[in-house]
């Protein structure tokens, strides 16, 4: 039995990573935005992108009780 291995970075707020030496994927936590060859190509189109932030739900409350 392998051990899965995973390559995990991050490039502007995006999630750039590789499991068991496949492709290299740009990431949100909830979507993939695209898949390369070589961790580059990866970097570079993520570098691409504008800066991710995790946007907050509407409606929340942020105060204490």
């Amino acid at each position: 039995m392998s051990i899965p291995v995973m390559n995990k970075m991050h490039m502007n707020g995006y999630d750039v990573l590789s499991v068991n030496n496949g492709p290299w994927r740009v990431c949100t936590q909830g979507d993939r935005l695209a898949s390369f060859g070589s961790r580059e190509e990866a970097l570079a189109y993520a570098a691409a992108l504008p800066g991710y932030k995790k946007r907050s739900l509407r409606g929340q409350s942020h105060t204490a009780t």
